[in-house]
Order: structure tokens, then sequence, then C-alpha cells
């Protein structure tokens, strides 16, 4: 496993340290302590030029001195020398850098040059891996490595620890010795010049030992590669994250309501939510959320069953649930009676499910059963204090044993001391997370829902909206570009609208008048009520300098409001460039719902959009969501659903109902927008008035930067949207017409369909076994893919109205994009009609496109039609002897 090419670091049996000094308080004398006093087997290099010998280990005066090249080479010198360093060891062939010096980009602008001169060394070694400048290091417990500066080395685990932050990893360290939490792997990356989280996220995604991570982050750089590689870990391993800096003290000065609204933290959020992350606010929490994770049980909602034997930390429990947004579970009538039925009659009559002070195990045993068993019940919190008739170890092995019978989360807070802490490791040996009071158990099990909550983003399959535009992309990317020059860094309304227009938003029509006469003669076309709002792209908001009037129902009225704007706009903006007044047709208000749509380009993740309460003082709600684009159904389902005035949408106290097919389609047409469009920096439509029969944009303003290019497409987003390019048209020898195009999560039923057409042999030559296919879980791995590095094309046919998918040709990057890995599998009734070897060429043609090296694919000797396709395109095959699995690979480059 030499992923990104990080195995020689994490996993060295030569180590020299350079900088390494007499002085064991020194960090170079440190770490030649924990490496020699750790049981390290591997070979230890000092390298000191005045220095025979430190700590009985002889010494090299230079690394070109050492016996043989080192895996690792640990940095401890000046910051000064160590880009010399660096290129000393590329010279070298040392695969493998840590570098733990400080004073680079965090010590000001001669730190930064250093930091410019390292990564030029860098670069001249492609081969050659960094980790740092500025971090403790690294520590593998179960080689017994400590390559840090830090004491002690930690229990073996299997959770992978990566922090931005040296000096919280010692206290970390410190804190997980006291809870008997094991690492597989402690890493430190410091300013992370080269090796970086999404580098090791996909290092530790590869290792059999890591079944969870926990990053502490402080900034993220790449935000696509860290998107991709969490997203890809989350699919089968949990990821808990703990971002520092959420309150920034200023922010720069924005164009739009949207710029001031998307938070810094509220984009971090949005993104960890959109990777499948788990996200704690408390460092406290990280360990906590790590064992109620690993238990792998999500709960199915927020719906938190309590049983307690006092009524203190039960009320406890409850104001914590809602303060975190929990649900209280409401128990049904038959739990109730049951409950009745086995309590005292002075018990609490509800949840929380007090038993007494005097309950037993039994009666612990019952109740947690009863309430367990309530569908209305998504997960249990059982507390105990300790009594004078509560066993608090026989109550422990009740409800451990309760929970080898049933799938929902169970949690246990045992409040005390020693008289409860034999109970409390009993739960621990049953698998039952616990915890010391009840706030940090509904904490961690509110983690627990919220994890559930974006696991689901990852997997839900949207329904297949079609949205179809009048033009083609390229037409409409084209029309956009004829609307900006270099001259100009916003748009007008009038540009912005008719941008939304090209996109099949609706919006209002509006003319510009240069004079009252002019605006009476517009309104003579379009009739009253009508609205006037100063036109000019140095005024950002428009009623802050009241340059907006609404509903003008007369001409005398209409002359009022004009003067009213003037002098209005001449006083708050005196020197705004003022290009007219606008008239459009007043649509009133109360006809629906005001939201505001918007995205901004972060300077991190890119492009990010956002929807919430709209109007002139959507600042001052402070009700909105952020999601990235592109979206779905699904994606821009749940941004609606997570907003507070969401009952307002749904028809709330009579209220019309808002068309939210109608409203969702708008924001993914919002989505393609902003995704075509890489010069937009910021764009508001607010408001967007919604109601039952239309979504219109009613006013509408955009900041640009003219002349951007692209490193790679999209590059302005963190996640790659559906790639239409490789979308084309093939025909079969008998003239029947394919499409071929990547697959979508809309797929997933034609995607079943497919496989319920196929015969077993067919499944099995696919899938190495007699695969269970017809449940969401398993569509949902083929269908919901991150094009970044995997893509599945889909061989299509249309017949009548009816879609049919007859081929599936798979292809999985490595994270290095060394390597692609391919499967294809054809429907019986279409095989034998060359439909596999088009496929197979076209997705040849797209691994070629990507500068992947080689492609490699899996058969079995009986599976003739395979092997026949393979060898007809040049393959090498690969008999394994002692199996019936025939290996083929084809150079591409």
């Amino acid at each position: 496993m030499n992923v990104h090419g990080l195995d020689k670091m994490l996993n060295p049996k030569r180590i020299a340290i350079a900088g390494v000094t007499i002085n064991p308080n020194s960090v170079g004398g440190k770490v030649l302590s924990n490496l020699v006093g750790g049981a390290f087997s591997g070979a230890v290099y000092p390298v000191n030029p005045v220095s025979e010998a430190i700590m009985g280990v002889p010494c090299y005066p230079d690394l070109a001195s050492v016996p043989r090249t080192p895996d690792l080479v640990i940095i401890c010198t000046a910051a000064d020398k160590v880009p010399g360093i660096i290129g000393e060891c590329g010279e070298l062939g040392v695969e493998g850098v840590i570098v733990m010096s400080a004073g680079f980009g965090e010590s000001g602008p001669e730190g930064v040059e250093l930091s410019i001169s390292f990564c030029e060394q860098k670069k001249k070694h492609p081969d050659m891996r960094v980790l740092g400048p500025n971090c403790l290091g690294i520590i593998v417990p179960g080689m017994n490595l400590n390559a840090s500066f830090a004491s002690g080395i930690p229990a073996k685990g299997s959770v992978a620890f990566i922090s931005q932050s040296g000096a919280l990893c010692t206290s970390v360290l410190d804190w997980a010795r006291d809870e008997k939490i094991g690492f597989s792997y402690f890493v430190s990356i410091g300013n992370a010049l080269d090796v970086g989280f999404a580098d090791l996220i996909d290092y530790f995604g590869e290792d059999e030992k890591t079944k969870s991570i926990i990053l502490y982050i402080e900034s993220i750089s790449d935000a696509r590669k860290f998107m991709t590689a969490a997203r890809a870990f989350a699919r089968t391993k949990p990821i808990i994250v703990y971002k520092a800096g959420r309150f920034p003290q200023s922010a720069a000065v924005a164009a739009s309501h949207t710029g001031a609204m998307a938070s810094e933290d509220a984009v971090y959020d949005a993104a960890f939510s959109r990777a499948g992350m788990a996200r704690v606010l408390n460092i406290g929490e990280i360990f906590d959320c790590v064992e109620l994770i690993g238990r792998n049980r999500l709960p199915q909602g927020p719906r938190l069953g309590i049983v307690t034997n006092a009524g203190g930390p039960g009320v406890m429990a409850v104001d914590t649930l809602i303060e975190q947004s929990g649900k209280l579970a409401v128990l049904s009538e038959d739990s109730m009676a049951s409950l009745h039925n086995c309590l005292p009659p002075f018990w609490s009559g509800g949840n929380p499910v007090d038993v007494l002070g005097d309950a037993n195990a039994k009666r612990y045993e019952t109740t947690a059963g009863i309430v367990l068993d309530d569908s209305g019940v998504d997960a249990l919190l059982v507390i105990l204090t300790p009594q004078a008739m509560t066993r608090p170890d026989k109550v422990a092995r009740k409800i451990g044993k309760l929970t080898e019978n049933t799938r929902k989360p169970v949690l246990a807070a045992w409040l005390g001391g020693e008289s409860v802490r034999e109970g409390m490791n009993i739960l621990v040996e049953y698998g039952v997370a616990t915890y010391n009071n009840p706030e940090q158990a509904v904490r961690a099990f509110m983690t627990l829902v919220n994890y559930a909550d974006n696991l689901e983003d990852l997997y839900e399959t949207p329904r297949d909206i079609m949205v179809e535009f009048s033009k083609n992309q390229a037409s409409m990317r084209a029309d956009f570009l004829s609307m900006i020059s270099a001259e100009k860094s916003m748009m007008s309304e009038l540009e912005a609208k008719a941008l939304l227009n090209l996109y099949g938003i609706s919006v209002t029509r509006l003319e510009i008048a240069s004079s009252v006469d002019e605006a009476a003669a517009i309104v003579d076309r379009v009739g009253y009520p009508v609205v006037l709002k100063v036109h000019s792209l140095d005024i950002t908001h428009k009623t802050e300098v009241g340059g907006v009037v609404l509903n003008i129902e007369c001409k005398n009225a209409l002359k009022e409001a004009w003067k009213s704007i003037t002098e209005s706009v001449l006083l708050h903006a005196p020197d705004a460039e003022i290009s007219g007044i606008s008239v459009q047709r007043m649509i009133p208000p109360n006809d629906g719902v005001e939201l505001i749509l918007g995205a901004r380009k972060d300077p991190v993740f890119g492009t990010v959009i956002m929807v919430g309460k709209g109007g002139v003082a959507t600042e001052i709600w402070e009700d909105t969501a952020l999601g990235f684009p592109p979206l779905n159904e699904h994606l821009a389902a749940r941004m609606l659903q997570s907003l507070k005035i969401f009952p307002l949408l749904s028809g709330f106290r009579g209220r019309d109902t808002v068309n939210i097919d109608m409203l969702m389609d708008v924001m993914m047409r919002f989505s393609y927008l902003v995704c075509d469009n890489p010069e937009i920096e910021e764009i508001d439509i607010n408001p967007l008035l919604c109601t039952s029969r239309k979504i219109v944009a009613l006013d509408a303003r955009a900041s640009i930067t003219p002349g951007i290019v692209l490193k790679r497409p999209y590059d302005h987003l963190a996640l790659r949207p559906y790639p239409s390019d490789y979308v084309t048209r093939r025909v079969l020898e008998d003239e029947t017409e394919i499409l071929l195009r990547p697959i979508k999560p809309e797929d997933e039923p034609m995607w079943m369909e497919m496989l319920g057409s196929c015969s077993k042999e067919s499944i099995y030559s696919r899938f190495g076994f007699f695969y269970n296919w017809s449940n969401h879980d398993a569509a949902v791995r083929y269908c919901y893919i991150d094009y970044d590095r995997e893509i599945a094309i889909v061989a299509e046919t249309l017949k009548g109205e009816k879609r049919s998918i007859h081929a599936i040709g798979r292809l999985v990057a490595d994270p290095d994009l060394e390597s692609v890995e391919y499967a294809i599998l054809v429907d019986d009734q279409w095989q034998n009609r060359g439909l596999g070897g088009i496929v197979t060429e076209y997705c040849e043609k797209i691994a070629k496109e990507w500068g992947v090296k080689r492609i490699v694919a899996q058969t079995t000797v009986d599976n003739q039609r395979m092997l026949h396709l393979f060898e007809t395109r040049g393959y090498r095959m690969e008999h394994k002897t002692s199996e019936r699995a025939v290996n083929v690979c084809k150079e591409l480059v």
C-alpha cells in the first residue's frame, strides 16, 4: 500500500535525523530518545557533523554518509537550512521527509520566502513526500514508532488522528492515555506545504487497521482534493472533525447579502455535511463520538427515549436535547400501557421514564426494553444515579444484554464516582457508549443524528427531475460572456435578470427610464401598480439609499416616487453613477413567500449556494442554508427543509402551499448557472417570490471577475459536476442507436431493472460472487459516485418513452491516477451484439483522457466472452494457477 507515495514515511524501516544535538531537551534530542527508547525495530541514523555518537548511537557527518538510503529523514535544523536539506534528500532518493522546524509561513515575510524555497526544492523531486514544516511528527503504535517530540507511545487502536496543531496533539495524547483510547496512526501535519489532509485520508482509507479518522482542522487548501478524499472514506468508515476558528472577528466587505451571510464557518459546516462527516463543536466531545459512531448503529431520526432513576438528570438530558434540536420521543399507547403495568403508581407517566430511586436491575431491564421496542423511539439513553436500592453493576449487565438484540443506539450515563465504576466497565464490555453525565451523552447522540443525516446525503437517490434548457450549454455560456466585459465588475439588475432568464428562471420584466415622462410612458404599456428602483452599478442595497418605491398606483404617485428616489439617492450616495430608474410591474408580496437565493465564491471551497428568508431584512432573520453546486432534487430539498420558515412554504395555518417542485427546479437551474460561469463572484436573487403557481425573481444582482482561466474544468467548485462532456451516441451493427453517458443517482431504478434481467451467471462473472443487488444500499454504491476519480458509463436505449440500461462499464482510479480498474456488465439479451466492445473502447478513451498509465481488470477462466473481448484489444493476460481468476492489464501511455 503506497497511496500517494506515503508508505516510506508512515511505514519506515530506516530513519535518519538531521539536526540532532547532544542536548537531550532539544527537538532532535527528544526525537532520537523516542526512537531509541520506544522499541522501534528499524535502523536509526543520527546526523551530526561534530559528534561521534549521541545517546550511544553512532552519528554520521551528513546524509550522504549514512550507510543505506533512509526511508524517512526527520529534519530538526534551523528553518534556513531546511530547503537545502530537502534538496539533498531528493538527490539521495529519500522518499519520506518530516520537517519539524518552525519559522516558515507562520512567522512573517522571511518565513514566507523560506516556504517558497521549500516548495521549489520539493517540486524538483516529485517522488519524495514531505510532512510539515512546523509539525510534531508521527506516531505509529503498531510499529512502536514515535517519530515525534511528544512523550510516550499511546496504545494500539483503530483510530487515525490527523491534526494541524502540534500543541493540541500532545494534549490529546495525554487525554487518550487516561481514557485508554488507542490509535492506528497519529499525525501532525503542521503547515502542510506538501502532505495534507486529503493525502492522509486516502492512505488511511486503504489501511485495514484504521476504522475511523479524527481531524483537527484550522484551514484547508485544496478543497476539491479534500472533499473527494473525505467522501470516498466516509462511504465505508466514519470521519469525526473539529474545526478551530469558528467565529472570526471580522469579515471582508461583501457586495451582496449572500456574501455577508455565508460565513467561513457556515461554509465549512456545509462542506463537512456534504462529505458525510460528523462534526463536533467541543474538542472534549471528539472521543465520545468516536466511541459511539464506532458502534456502527445509526439512529433513524432524532427521537430519544430516556430511562432514569432520578428526575433531575432526566430534565438535564431533555434540556440538552431540545437545545441541540433533538426530539423527545412520544411513547405509543401500547408502550404507555405496558409501563403502567410494570412500574409503581408514582412513575413519571411519560418520557423521560422515571423508574424511581428504588428501581432494581429487573425494573430497569423491563422498562428499557419497552421504550427501546417503541417504533417512535430512535435511540435510548439510560441514566443511573447511585441509590441505596440500585446495583449499578447488575443494571449495567441487564442493559448490556438488551443491546444484543437491537439495531438502535443505546447510550448510558452512569453518574457518580467509584460506586459506578464497575458498572461503567461492564457497559463498555458490552459495547455500550458510556458517559459521565447526561448532557455529554445527549450531545454525542445529536452528533450521531447529524452524522446519519450527512451519510444519507451521500447515499440518497433523488427523483429523476429533468432540467431542460432552451439552449445548449455552450450557447448559454457564449451569451453570458457577451454580457460581460473586462471594464466592469458588476452586472446590473437588467443584465442579471437576462442571465437568469437564459437559464429558464422566471423574472419580472423591467425597463429603464431616464425621465419621469419616460417612466409614465412605460407604465401606460404595463399598467399599474408598478415599482420604481434606482438603476446603478455603484449601489448594492437600493433600499438603504431610498432607491425603491413600491406599489405605485397612479400618475401623481409615480411623479412623487421619482422625485423621492432622485433626491434620496443624491443625498445618501452622491458619488454613485445613475443609469436611470427601472420600472416594473408590482407583484403583491402577500401572494407568497419571499426567499433569497444566492451564491458566492468562497476562497477555500469555491462557489457555494445559499437559500433562506428573503426581503429587505434577510440578514436580520439569519435563516439560511448553504449547499455546494451542483444541486439535485434531494440536496435542494434538504436545504429547504432545514430552514426555520419551511413550514411557511408547506402551507402553515391555512396559507397556500408553495410549489416546492418548481422551487427545487429553480434552485437546480441556478446551480447550473454558477457551475457554468466561473466569472461569477457573487450573485443574489432577492427577493425570490414563491407561490403555489410560480417562482419569480423580483430583483437580482451579480458581481463578476472577467477573464478567469481555470487550471482544470470546474476548478471553481469543490465537487465535480456531472460530466456531460462524456455523453455521446453510438450505433450497433444492427443499427440500434445507443446513448453512452455517465451514470447518475437518478438511474437507480433502471440499474435495478437491468440487474434483474441478468442471469446469475452474468452477475457472478461481474462481481465475483452472487451479489445481492436488489436493495437501495447496494444500488447507491454503484449509482452515486464521485466523478473526480470514478465513473460508470451506461449504454441506454429509448423505446417510445421508456428508457432502459443494457450495459455498464465502470472505471475506478487509484488516488494517484496511476492505474484504473475496469469492470463491465452487459444485459444477457444484449450480449453478442458488439455492445461490450463499444462500451470498453469508450471507457479506455476516458481513461486515457484522465492521464491514467494503465487499465486493469479481472475475469474468470470460463468467461470466454470477456477473455475474447480483452484479447482482441491488446490486454496482457495473467492466469492464476491456483484460482479461476484471470488478471488482465493494458498500458495506456
